[in-house]
């Protein structure tokens, strides 16, 4: 490892300094040169033949990502512990093992957690600002204060034990959750360990830090928003890409064949797809989807699902194509008629989010929406940011309409959302064949109306057969 993990660090305007060294080691963002990625406006407009941005530089991404993180944690952190009301969020990880929340915390040059990483939040009360804490052998790019010293007290965790105590605080949220991964961050032994050193009165001031956990993980910050809309329309890009002649050529090209394209495509571009991506081809007269080996054809539907990881945000994008055969320059009205459909259900969703309500609450109003106007709605939206299927509230699963203990938890502003259903409907030029129109668009919610990052697809990319 560099100097950075073996020095102690203090916080200046300037940058970090260490402290042994008495240089600067890493500028921070009152010093370093602006970046960017692509700067665009939220809007619920699709964006014709999208292409893709340009991407940024590993080290322009990690200044990117540390800007960001720094914001965060000056921000949000003191907004929701003072919310939850929680006096002191201990968080810890292990080595290749790091829980969700901490993963997020660590800085763009600490790829892991090392050894064992134990962070402190802590607030001393009346408006003072939270002190962030590690106790671990490394530093984290200086977002955390150093406040363990092995020399002199090697038990990691008696050091724990003893800044709690100085602290005494009235509450210490651990993150132990039944219902939510994302919350369930402390293994057994690490619990073991912890509660074995902690003074005895301090056992019974533990909570879950279930709350804390969501909340930092769904609640995106102005730059973050700023940043997102691009991020997608590198997704939309690779997409256009993907449907097009450029990738297929009917009669010759497999659905695998384009999965393992946007595969290659994705690590070219420096990125990583957060899941295998999925296309499938719906045919006139063949059952439910089509995939792996099966060859692309003139008059196919076809289905994508297609998701990367960008500045540690995550896109989830579902797109629907016809491919044109030699004498068609539309697609058939019946098929044209079933997206407009599922624009409809995205309408009737879009129309009943509600701060506070829960997930169960919204799909329920929806689902009634959508069915008095005469659709075949599934709706099985979810949280969408660091993770893909994110931290927050569902709305809904494809395999349970009816609601769902993980969609008991309320709809907060300031979070962003992965607008995933279908509608089916019959399409009279497939002998009224029942057709399922899967549409997925990454959206946000601002506490009064929803807004699509980069457009909603309406209308089928067309794909040439000649």
């Amino acid at each position: 490892m560099g100097v950075t993990g073996r020095f102690p660090f203090k916080r200046f305007a300037s940058g970090f300094v260490c402290a042994a060294a008495g240089s600067v080691l890493f500028a921070g963002a009152l010093a370093a040169q602006p970046v960017s990625p692509l700067i665009i406006p939220m809007n619920n407009a699709e964006a014709a033949s999208p292409e893709v941005p340009p991407i940024l530089s590993m080290r322009d991404r990690a200044q990117v990502v540390n800007e960001i993180l720094a914001d965060r944690l000056e921000t949000i952190i003191p907004e929701i512990m003072r919310e939850q009301k929680v006096s002191m969020w201990v968080l810890t990880a292990r080595e290749y093992f790091e829980s969700p929340v901490v993963a997020t915390m660590l800085n763009a040059e600490s790829l892991h957690a090392r050894r064992r990483t134990i962070l402190i939040f802590f607030d001393p009360g009346d408006g003072k600002p939270i002190e962030r804490l590690t106790v671990s052998r490394y530093g984290l790019g200086g977002m955390f204060d150093p406040a363990w010293n092995p020399d002199k007290e090697p038990d990691q965790w008696k050091a724990v034990a003893d800044i709690i105590a100085e602290r005494d605080p009235a509450n210490i949220a651990i993150n132990t959750s039944e219902l939510t991964a994302f919350a369930d961050g402390m293994t057994l032994s690490q619990y073991n360990q912890f509660t074995a050193a902690l003074p005895e009165k301090y056992k019974s001031r533990l909570v879950s830090g279930e709350g804390l956990s969501i909340r930092w993980l769904e609640t995106r910050t102005p730059r973050e928003l700023e940043i997102y809309p691009g991020i997608l329309r590198v997704a939309h890009g690779i997409i256009a890409e993907a449907f097009s002649r450029k990738v297929i050529t009917p009669g010759k090209t497999t659905a695998e064949d384009v999965v393992w394209w946007y595969r290659q495509r994705v690590n070219d571009l420096g990125l990583k797809a957060w899941f295998q991506p999925s296309i499938a081809i719906q045919r006139e007269g063949a059952e439910g989807m089509l995939e792996g080996d099966e060859i692309i054809q003139p008059g196919d539907m076809l289905w994508t699902d297609f998701g990367i990881t960008y500045l540690r945000l995550n896109t989830d994008t579902q797109h629907l194509a016809y491919v044109l055969k030699p004498d068609e320059t539309q697609a058939p009205e019946g098929l044209r008629a079933g997206i407009a459909a599922a624009n409809r259900v995205q309408d009737a969703l879009l129309s009943s989010y509600k701060t506070g309500a829960s997930g169960n609450d919204v799909l329920k109003v929806a689902r009634a929406k959508a069915i008095a106007e005469g659709l075949d709605p599934s709706i099985y939206t979810h949280p969408l940011g660091y993770h893909g299927h994110a931290a927050g509230t569902a709305i809904g699963f494809w395999d349970n309409q009816n609601g769902d203990e993980r969609g008991d938890y309320p709809i907060h502003a300031g979070t962003t959302w992965s607008i995933e259903l279908a509608a089916y409907d019959k399409v009279p030029e497939w002998n009224n064949q029942r057709v399922e129109f899967r549409l997925e668009e990454n959206a946000y919610f601002d506490g009064s109306k929803v807004t699509f990052l980069d457009g909603r697809q309406t209308e089928l990319t067309l794909i040439p057969s000649d």
